[in-house]
């Protein structure tokens, strides 16, 4: 910030210090240009022509220079067929001007050049009149060393370049004391965070500017929300412990004992602790995923690919999708297939055949349903509860590990969603109405 506010000022001030050195320059010479005028129209004014056909001034120039040999003014008349009349101050040499080397030229108002001579460099202005009494075309020129001029552009270019450095200097100064003052908010939120990890305290709750205060309330929401995660690995942990615990502890006692049956043991328990395994795992793959970002999912391709892979598994039974083609729910494409996977699955497994997908396109809902029904046997009531136990399963002569839909349940309830079972009114079996928040 303090070096591109100090190229800015940089640029910003040399380009207004050029434009007003070329502004007082310009003027500088305008004033300059009018004094030669000045004199030039005193010198037409006053000049007369005597019997002889030649220029004669009736009153002296007022400017004691013109009489002085090198000084600096000069004044010249020319004419065709006549010797140049100079000023005393030119001496003996007269001035080289542009006008008499042409007798077509005519300067009926007055015209400013530069020339180097005389060993200097001279403004000269000319003009050309004719004079009473006379059909000579004179050309009047008044020429001035530029010493003088130069001198007061270079005291302006002097006194400008110093002003617009320390104009620049100061400004940059105060742009530096600006940022650091406008960046004090954030050095006292990097103090408390420093605290945070040094007091052992949890949020920020010293008062800050109210510039920061949005950054606080974010920093104590992440905060909070690495507590929460934190939380929920912890007690997963402990869960799974805590399901492993007793499978571990009937291996143990079997082994113990030399029980006949242990081999039928092992691989009863086995299964119960990779039950318990995959399920914890399924939803640390959840919560992790959730914490990545926001996702964005299309549920009808998702349901598509689910629809594909289930139709090879189950060729006999007959798969219809229904609803909306774009509705996006805020959900990994991961975790949403898992979820129509699994209930898809057990639709086309434990029904009659026909399975029924619709998806709610009402725009105006924050949240998705999805509705998946079939054509079975349906649930009880009161078994619909219990149906979503880890390892519950109601139909024990069909492959499975009763995972399916407490899976479902967890991982639509990480994303903020939620799942239920009631009857099909259509088709006669189980409905199952998943609810997961649009994207």
């Amino acid at each position: 910030m303090g070096l591109i506010a100090a190229g800015w000022i940089t640029v910003l001030l040399l380009g207004g210090g050029i434009a007003l050195d070329r502004t007082l320059s310009n003027q500088v010479e305008r004033n300059f240009d009018e004094q030669l005028e000045y004199m030039l129209t005193a010198m037409i004014a006053s000049a007369e022509i005597d019997p002889l056909g030649e220029v004669w001034f009736n009153r002296a120039l007022g400017d004691q220079r013109f009489l002085e040999p090198g000084s600096g003014l000069y004044w010249q008349i020319s004419g065709e067929g006549y010797e140049p009349y100079p000023s005393r101050s030119l001496w003996d040499t007269p001035l080289e001007l542009r006008g008499p080397q042409d007798p077509e030229h005519f300067d009926a108002e007055p015209h400013f050049y530069n020339t180097n001579q005389l060993g200097e460099s001279l403004r000269v202005v000319e003009r050309t009149v004719i004079l009473p009494g006379s059909e000579t075309r004179w050309t009047f020129a008044v020429a001035s060393t530029t010493e003088e001029l130069d001198a007061q552009k270079q005291q302006i270019r002097l006194i400008l370049i110093w002003s617009f450095v320390v104009l620049g200097l100061g400004l940059i100064v105060m742009a530096l004391l600006q940022i650091r003052y406008g960046l004090s908010p954030l050095r006292r939120v990097r103090a408390a965070i420093s605290r945070l990890r040094t007091s052992g305290e949890n949020r920020i709750t010293e008062p800050l500017p109210t510039e920061v205060q949005p950054l606080v309330e974010e920093l104590n929401a992440l905060l909070e929300h690495s507590e929460k995660q934190a939380e929920e690995a912890r007690t997963h942990a402990g869960n799974l412990a805590h399901a492993l615990k007793t499978p571990l502890t009937v291996l143990t006692n079997a082994a113990t004992a030399r029980d006949p049956n242990l081999n039928e043991a092992v691989f009863r328990e086995t299964r119960t602790m990779q039950r318990h395994v995959d399920h914890h795992l399924a939803r640390a793959r959840a919560v992790g995923r959730r914490a990545v970002g926001h996702a964005r999912t299309d549920v009808r391709a998702s349901a598509e690919a689910v629809r594909r892979a289930v139709e090879r598994l189950y060729p006999q039974g007959r798969l219809d999708i229904a609803g909306s083609r774009d509705t996006m729910v805020a959900i990994e494409r991961q975790d949403l297939d898992e979820i129509l996977g699994n209930l898809i699955e057990n639709a086309a497994k434990y029904g009659g055949g026909s399975v029924f997908v619709t998806i709610d396109a009402d725009p105006d809902s924050e949240h998705c349903l999805i509705w998946v029904e079939d054509d079975g046997t349906g649930i009880p009531a009161e078994e619909r509860t219990r149906i979503f136990d880890r390892g519950a399963r109601l139909d024990t002569g069909k492959p499975g590990t009763g995972l399916g839909l407490a899976i479902v349940r967890d991982v639509a309830e990480i994303y903020g969603g939620s799942v239920s079972l009631r009857e099909s009114e259509d088709l006669g079996g189980l409905l199952v109405e998943l609810s997961l928040p649009r994207a």
